[in-house]
This record gives structure tokens, C-alpha cells and sequence, in this order.
């Protein structure tokens, strides 16, 4: 557990675009999220080896101190940020790869008992909801306030209310049809 929590930090200082010194991971730890981020990591612990009692304990109170709901079973790989904490919102089902990085007011919920799963180096930006049995891939960035409820493939920018992707791995792409939206794009030239 010590060792997640130090990638943890190290991906934390690396967000804020810093070297990653002992100094600079101890300043990490009292920044803004990182008592959620933390209070999680042990939550998860006590979950996981039986201390389900504790477990509860720091999900109440991180609820209450951090402003920040993570679920119990909820399941991040190393390098998990949460930049800020107020307002976060996460179902205990979902599971998330390393590098995740989350802002405030984030929702990443269930429908119909269906949660997200999340790949790799993912941000997702102030306010987006994701929403449902949706498949994340790597290297995705879903924008501020966008609500997700479909699968978005890995290098994906999604941004909007319903979000729409925009970019893959950087180039621009359009919607081949205005029926199509989501479901079909294609890459253009030189946009």
C-alpha cells in the first residue's frame, strides 16, 4: 500500500508539471485531493484484507472530511490524482487502470447496476459524468462538464453533453453523417 500511495504522489507531481523530489512528493501530500486520494488507498486496504469495518469508517469519512464519495469496491491502479476532491462522486463497481487523474465535481456512476471501467492514463475533466456500462480505453481525455454514456476508444478527446469524440491521439476527426454522431467518424485531412 505505501508504495501505491508514492505512485500515487509521484503521478501527482508529474501532473503538476514538477520534478519528482522527496520534497516535492511531501508537498504533494498537502495539496488539495491528496487526503482523499489517501484516505481511499487505506479504505481500499481494509477492504481488502478483511477490516471491512474500518473500511466503512474512512469511507464515512472521507465522505465528510474530503467532500468526496469513492465506493469501497472501486478499484484504481496505481498513479490515481485526484486534483481536487470536492464533489467527486465514484460507484464501488468501477475499476480503472493506472494514471487515472480526476477533478472536482466528477460522477462516474451506474445504470441499471452496470458501472464504467476505465483503461489507462485517463483525465477526466471538472464535472464530466460517466455514466453507465461504458468501456474507457487508454489514453483517453474526456473534457470539463461532458456527460459519457458510450464507449470511447483508446487516444480519445470527448467533449460535450452527450460527449462526442473530437480528437483520437491528437487528430481531429468529423462525424461521417449528422445521424451517425457518435457512432461513426472518421479521420479528415489537415483539419
Amino acid at each position: 500500500m505505501k508504495n501505491v500511495i508514492i505512485q500515487d504522489m509521484q503521478n501527482k507531481v508529474k501532473w503538476y508539471d514538477r520534478p519528482v523530489t522527496t520534497s516535492n512528493i511531501l508537498r504533494m501530500m498537502l495539496s488539495d485531493g491528496s487526503g482523499a486520494q489517501i484516505t481511499y488507498r487505506l479504505m481500499r486496504y481494509c477492504q481488502t484484507h478483511h477490516l471491512k469495518p474500518l473500511a466503512l469508517f474512512l469511507y464515512r469519512y472521507n465522505a465528510w472530511i474530503s467532500h468526496a464519495l469513492i465506493g469501497r469496491g472501486a478499484d484504481f491502479g496505481p498513479g490515481f490524482v485526484l486534483v481536487h476532491s470536492i464533489g467527486v462522486v465514484i460507484n464501488s463497481d468501477v475499476k480503472a487502470g493506472k494514471n487515472l487523474v480526476i477533478e472536482h465535481g466528477v460522477t462516474i456512476g451506474a445504470e441499471k447496476f452496470k458501472s464504467p471501467s476505465i483503461g489507462d492514463n485517463v483525465f477526466i475533466g471538472a464535472g464530466a459524468k460517466i455514466i453507465g456500462a461504458v468501456k474507457i480505453g487508454n489514453d483517453v481525455k474526456i473534457g470539463a462538464n461532458a456527460v459519457v454514456t458510450h464507449d470511447l476508444p483508446d487516444g480519445a478527446t470527448a467533449v460535450g453533453a452527450p460527449a462526442r469524440v473530437v480528437r483520437i491521439y491528437g487528430e481531429r476527426i468529423s462525424k461521417s453523417s449528422p445521424k451517425d454522431e457518435d457512432l461513426f467518424v472518421t479521420i479528415t485531412d489537415g483539419e
